[in-house]
């Protein structure tokens, strides 16, 4: 099980758009997905059409049972395939600027129920992704604990790069406080105009200073997000050209994800491959032919 947070410490970059894109595409693929929605706006518990629940990420976040966590835990209405760890305003409280450690391992601790929990040798959930708030507290932390893997996103104005660096260093004082498994898998150029000079600008400074981190394929500005968004369904089935290129994005993205869990899993045949896919971002060539062949066995 494959946990990545979805992270920005920028407000309304789009952390949720790349949250569902990445479920989305998971479904597509017959990658079993589950968000969790640790965002007190609850915003994609609202996109994915969550059912019904006794029990919120609040409540697992005050005590991680494993009879919480599982009444917590809802389908969505995108179809099987995708179930959500339903987000609340409740979750707020949990937000505390200078949390200790007990409090920042719940939610690991509430995953790992999910672990070790599942019946038969298969795993409940592949892919986890949790969509963090855009701030630097206890439910951010909390995700950067327990995560391997993070997805770094931005937009590109005049403060993507104060926030993208903000959010790498994050990442790296999670991994030396004692998350040592925890990544950057890439960072993710949302909202982008084509031929926009202010935009090319800033994805270039993003470039220079990020390098291969930031990935070669940036989310198009396109209406088609907010309408898949409010008929709560995946980009991935709604059928416009906008909506389509979008996809490709993310299908892409989510060849990068199974590639790396594949390289977790495969590092003592293949130490060096492994060292590319924690790396992230663009490869060229034969990273895109490993994405593609990562999906392929998804596909299976």
């Amino acid at each position: 099980m494959l946990v990545v947070a979805s992270l920005s410490l920028k407000g309304g970059v789009g952390k949720t758009t790349v949250a569902l894109g990445l479920a989305g595409a998971a479904q597509a693929h017959g990658v079993r997905t589950l968000v969790v929605d640790l965002d007190p706006q609850a915003n994609a518990t609202v996109a994915l059409d969550a059912g019904p629940t006794t029990a919120t990420v609040a409540d697992v976040l005050d005590d991680p049972t494993t009879a919480v966590v599982h009444r917590a835990i809802a389908p969505s209405g995108w179809g099987e395939g995708v179930d959500v760890l339903v987000g609340a305003e409740q979750t707020e409280r949990h937000n505390r600027p200078d949390p200790g450690a007990a409090q920042l391992g719940r939610l690991a601790r509430a995953l790992d129920r999910l672990r070790n929990g599942a019946d038969g040798p298969e795993e409940p959930y592949r892919l986890v992704i949790v969509d963090c708030p855009p701030s630097l507290g206890q439910l951010t932390r909390s995700a950067l604990s327990a995560a391997q893997r993070a997805v770094l996103v931005t937009d590109p104005t005049m403060f993507a790069v104060s926030g993208v660096q903000r959010a790498f260093d994050a990442v790296q004082s999670e991994r030396e406080r004692g998350n040592p498994d925890l990544q950057p898998l890439g960072v993710v150029v949302n909202r982008v105009r084509p031929r926009n000079s202010e935009h090319e600008f800033r994805i270039s400074e993003l470039r220079e200073l990020f390098g291969p981190l930031v990935f070669s394929n940036v989310l198009p500005d396109r209406s088609a997000i907010q309408q898949a968004q409010g008929a709560c369904l995946p980009i991935q089935r709604w059928d416009t050209p906008g909506a389509r290129e979008i996809s490709a994005v993310f299908t892409t993205l989510l060849g990068r994800v199974l590639r790396t869990s594949r390289s977790r899993r495969d590092r003592h045949d293949d130490t060096a491959a492994s060292n590319e896919s924690d790396l992230g971002g663009d490869r060229a060539d034969d990273d895109a032919a490993a994405d593609h062949q990562a999906l392929r066995e998804a596909a299976r």
